[in-house]
């Protein structure tokens, strides 16, 4: 019996590296029947509706996959692989770095605050050109009307 839909399609199916990316796990410490077969749409509808044990452990306690792991320390992904983090990390173990506070982990977060500080300068800047170019608009289409054009 195959796992075709009722109108005969098979169904739409992820790479295991895929789910475990969007479900936020690193791969290998999935269990084997997770890493060896793909995840149907509706499989993955389920561990994300209601996760179960191993997932909601591995959420948890890790180990966690990079962007976790720079997400939990404020940092990015590149601000990892600078200070030589390539290996996926527990939650203790980045509480124990949060803790620590090791000088190349305030450097980064340092350099990500600068980052979305810059970010938000060009977005204020950006908005704000908007709105003077909306104005100017709106007054050219006013003496164009008045000039009756």
């Amino acid at each position: 019996m195959t796992s075709e839909t009722p109108s005969g399609k098979s169904p739409q199916t992820l790479k295991p590296f895929t789910a475990a990316k969007k479900l936020g796990v690193h791969l290998p410490a999935t269990p084997e029947s997770f890493q060896t077969s793909p995840v149907t749409r509706e499989q993955f509808a389920e561990l994300t509706a209601n996760p179960p044990e191993w997932l909601a452990e591995l959420r948890r306690t890790g180990p966690h996959p990079r962007p976790v792991v720079a997400q939990k320390l404020g940092v990015t992904i590149s601000g990892l692989a600078r200070a030589g983090v390539d290996d996926a990390l527990t939650t203790d173990q980045i509480h124990a770095l949060l803790e620590e506070m090791p000088q190349w982990l305030v450097t980064e977060r340092a350099n990500l605050a600068e980052v979305r500080d810059e970010e938000l300068r060009v977005k204020e800047r950006d908005a704000g050109r908007a709105v003077l170019r909306a104005e100017r608009e709106a007054a050219e289409q006013a003496e164009q009307e008045r000039r009756g054009l």
